[in-house]
């Protein structure tokens, strides 16, 4: 029955039929591998949680700004179309899209700052791997086994978002040692799907951060004229004002900026494919090259941007008064549940974990107004 389930993809793709996971299951002829970790995924507590989670805005700043679960939503439709383009494993693409922030901490990449200073002397605190943590041991939903018991697919992916991993050390303080028993093969270079999957992320924080940049009026039009390829879909779409609103321009000239590096992307990929002779999946992975990338051009586009975001939006007094009280927070928490852990945290359920690590995966969990609330309660 599970046959049926299987869709003729390209010889670069990952097969739907999973080379397994870590504990053992039956089969279900309803969905393939794939979309069945799409599914816990999505049904995980994890996942809900994003969506109090900060992107650029804390989530208290605005209804209609952006959220880590809306921005991972976004990745996933820019990946399926990029992965139903080249006909590789769609539902791979979109399980990466939606887990690879699950890991992330209330108040952004300030808040990840936060409790890995927090966490220095302990082994640290990485979002990418607190993921892993997350769909591998810490969501609780099943009866044999904890975490989701993705396939190793999936795991490969979320492990190599960044691309393959040369340095274990910090894998190892936070996971444990060898903790994928050598079935990861770490230096290997990721799958296409994880690849979009990356290049999706960038593709989608540069569009909507600029958009909510403008919504947010901490930069106008005007300051992206200097930025090339910007310049000429501006100007373009400028001309149109007299006959329609400010809002609607800029969500038009967002949707060509996607446009525009959806395409660059499928350009380049096919080149590269040619180039680097890739034949097979065997090919993709024993590449020492990213194949899934953008051209020279599109690299300085996308460089300039985000500096423009960093110097405008990241680094925006107003937005930095609220990242940096995140940051306290974070820290204020850490210190106080430190003193009285037993008050917050089972720690019998977590007797195998120091008590430091069992503190961090607790308040990496936490969203925005969950943190705000207990800091205002305890403090």
């Amino acid at each position: 029955m599970q046959k049926k389930s299987i869709i003729k993809l390209s010889n670069l793709a990952v097969p739907t039929l999973s080379k397994g996971r870590f504990n053992k299951e039956k089969k279900t002829t309803l969905r393939n591998d794939f979309q069945r970790d799409r599914d816990r995924i999505i049904h995980s507590t994890a996942f809900r949680r994003l969506k109090h989670k900060t992107q650029v805005f804390v989530n208290t700043s605005g209804d209609h700004f952006r959220t880590r679960i809306t921005h991972s939503l976004e990745v996933s439709q820019i990946a399926r179309t990029l992965s139903k383009f080249f006909n590789l494993n769609e539902d791979l693409s979109e399980t990466l899209s939606l887990s690879h922030d699950l890991g992330h901490t209330p108040f952004g990449h300030a808040g990840e700052e936060a409790l890995n200073n927090c966490m220095k002397d302990y082994g640290g605190f990485d979002q990418n791997i607190q993921t892993l943590r997350i769909v591998t041991i810490l969501e609780n939903r099943y009866y044999n086994f904890n975490g989701l018991n993705l396939t190793l697919e999936t795991l490969d992916g979320l492990i190599k978002h960044n691309g393959p991993v040369k340095k274990l050390i910090k894998f190892n303080d936070i996971l444990g040692k060898n903790f994928f028993k050598n079935k990861i093969n770490f230096l290997n270079n990721s799958s296409l799907e994880a690849q979009i999957a990356s290049l999706s992320d960038d593709i989608a924080y540069n569009s909507h951060d600029l958009e909510d940049g403008l919504k947010s009026n901490l930069f106008k039009l005007n300051d992206l004229k200097n930025i090339p390829i910007l310049n000429k879909i501006i100007s373009k779409h400028k001309k149109k004002l007299k006959n329609y609103s400010i809002d609607l321009i800029v969500r038009q000239i967002i949707r060509e900026i996607i446009n525009e590096m959806v395409s660059d992307v499928i350009k380049t990929t096919k080149i590269n494919i040619k180039l680097n002779k890739i034949k097979n999946l065997e090919d993709v992975y024993k590449s020492k090259k990213k194949i899934v990338s953008f051209s020279n051009k599109m690299k300085i586009f996308d460089f300039k941007i985000k500096n423009f975001l960093k110097e405008k939006m990241y680094f925006h007094k107003s937005v930095c008064i609220n990242t940096e009280y995140g940051k306290n927070i974070i820290i204020q928490l850490f210190d106080l549940i430190k003193k009285n852990p037993k008050k917050y945290i089972n720690i019998n359920k977590y007797k195998n974990l120091s008590l430091e690590r069992t503190i961090c995966d607790f308040i990496a969990g936490m969203t925005d107004r969950y943190a705000i609330n207990l800091y205002k309660k305890i403090k």
